[in-house]
């Protein structure tokens, strides 16, 4: 589980990990089995050597904005259900009451997070939850119709809290634009939560450094860059986004590490 996707889920609970206050997320240790809990410090602390230290602060903010929108659309209508592309390891549906959710990844790590969850709630980790895993390739629009047929069999009429979390920026343009729009086909999106690259970073010097990290580690070679403007046109109306700076203002009050030094991974939020 060390390569490829697998390997960016297991940085970002670590992430998680190291602020749970930040990140408002207690699960997100449990998540990484003892037996792999210092191979993924180590990769963890290599990726920090390598490319930059703040991946604790950037992964804390970034879910916790997303965990606060969902606890708001979910006080708003109770019945709503949930859905996460690109889910990794989060912890949303354990977090928080949703009456179901389906969490979708790629096939080995839909599978990975099935069998860790089954074991965290045996234990009494997790709460007992109606979550469903979907494997799926968003890169395919095959799939990518998969998951819409099955996000609105679960849903049934109700309203959907969509999330595509770490996800679009690895995918080619055209894919990332196509799963931003996921949620219009589910029947009733009440939000839409997207963290993206915006095109005006592509430059950064961080964010070049991480890219050759990851290539080196079978992470997809693609990239993609949004636009505030096209997001807004893609989702339909005004959007909350925020930024490394934004969140950290937000959050602690002020801004400790400044853009510049950041991954500048940005969360609209529409709905």
């Amino acid at each position: 589980m060390h390569g490829g996707v697998a390997l960016t889920a297991y940085l970002v609970n670590e992430s998680r990990a190291r602020r749970p206050g930040l990140a408002a997320d207690p699960l997100a240790a449990a998540w990484i089995p003892d037996g792999d809990r210092d191979g993924v410090r180590q990769l963890w602390q290599g990726y920090a050597d390598a490319v930059y230290p703040h991946d604790d602060l950037v992964v804390a903010l970034r879910g916790r904005l997303i965990a606060d929108e969902l606890a708001r659309a979910l006080a708003a209508d109770p019945a709503t259900v949930l859905v996460v592309c690109g889910a990794g390891f989060s912890s949303y549906p354990w977090l928080l009451d949703f009456p179901a959710a389906l969490e979708v990844d790629l096939p080995e790590m839909a599978e990975a997070k099935r069998r860790r969850a089954a074991e965290l709630t045996a234990a009494g980790t997790l709460p007992r939850r109606d979550v469903r895993h979907l494997g799926a390739d968003l890169g395919s629009a095959a799939d990518r119709e998969r998951v819409t047929q099955a996000v609105r069999e679960l849903a049934a009429g109700r309203p959907v809290a969509y999330v595509a979390e770490g996800l679009v920026f690895y995918l080619p343009p055209e894919d990332a634009r196509a799963v931003v729009t996921l949620g219009a086909g589910f029947g009733g999106t009440a939000l839409t939560a997207v963290s993206y690259w915006p095109a005006a970073a592509s430059g950064s010097r961080v964010l070049a450094v991480q890219r050759e990290w990851f290539r080196s580690r079978s992470v997809p070679p693609e990239a993609s860059y949004l636009t505030h403007a096209e997001l807004a046109e893609l989702l339909g109306g005004p959007l909350l986004d925020l930024g490394p700076e934004d969140l950290q203002r937000r959050y602690l009050g002020k801004v400790e590490v400044p853009e510049s030094e950041l991954i500048p991974e940005y969360v609209a939020v529409a709905g």
